[in-house]
């Protein structure tokens, strides 16, 4: 069964086909790349029909070559991914915190959202369900970090900026690149810690009958 992962950051695939090897290991993996995605949306501030195009060509691209399933694995473009769902459908589409969001909020009402890029904390909060209290945080400075190759200080860094988070009853971890770092987030706040990738792993697993 072949999933289609679509990325906006170079840091996305080693977590996500880590997560498949833990828990799908008998799928087969096809990663799209496009960092001019997440540096165009920086850039521009906000999400607009050009950048849905963009999207919506990704996905037939991918589909185009016999996916079953496709994980868009950056949480800034939900309204882009959700064009693509209703596209696709019935093709399972998933935004990269959908499953999170769905197992953190069955596990606590108060939720800390760390995230390394910023845009995130504009888009993501609003797929939470109502009833539930999402405290924003940006672990500033992490994500230059690991793009300058020095993972150990992107997770400290990461580690420290949870640590506001403690009162909450779970953090989530907004960015699959984020997911190394779960270890350490929960060293420092004592919370159950959930990831992108492990959760968007098991929910496509378990939409797709595997």
């Amino acid at each position: 069964m072949r999933i289609a992962l679509i990325h906006a950051l170079r840091h996305s695939p080693p977590p996500i086909e880590a997560a498949f090897a833990r828990a799908w290991p008998e799928a087969t993996l096809m990663n799209l790349l496009d960092t001019s995605l997440s540096a165009d949306l920086a850039r521009a501030g906000r999400l607009d029909a050009r950048m849905t195009e963009r999207f919506l060509t990704l996905a037939r691209y991918a589909t185009g070559t016999g996916a079953e399933g496709i994980l868009f694995t950056c949480s800034a473009f939900g309204p882009c991914i959700e064009a693509v769902a209703e596209a696709q459908a019935p093709l399972p589409v998933l935004k990269p915190n959908e499953a999170m969001i769905e197992e953190a909020c069955a596990a606590g009402k108060r939720i800390g959202l760390l995230a390394t890029f910023a845009p995130t904390l504009d888009s993501m909060p609003p797929e939470f369900p109502e009833g539930v209290t999402v405290v924003p945080k940006l672990a500033e400075g992490a994500l230059a970090a690991l793009d300058a190759g020095d993972a150990a200080e992107h997770d400290r860094l990461a580690a420290e900026a949870a640590k506001s988070l403690a009162d909450c009853d779970v953090i989530a971890l907004a960015q699959f690149s984020l997911a190394r770092a779960a270890p350490l987030v929960a060293a420092a706040t004592g919370k159950p810690v959930f990831t992108t990738p492990d959760s968007a792993v098991r929910k496509l697993k378990r939409l797709l009958g595997a």
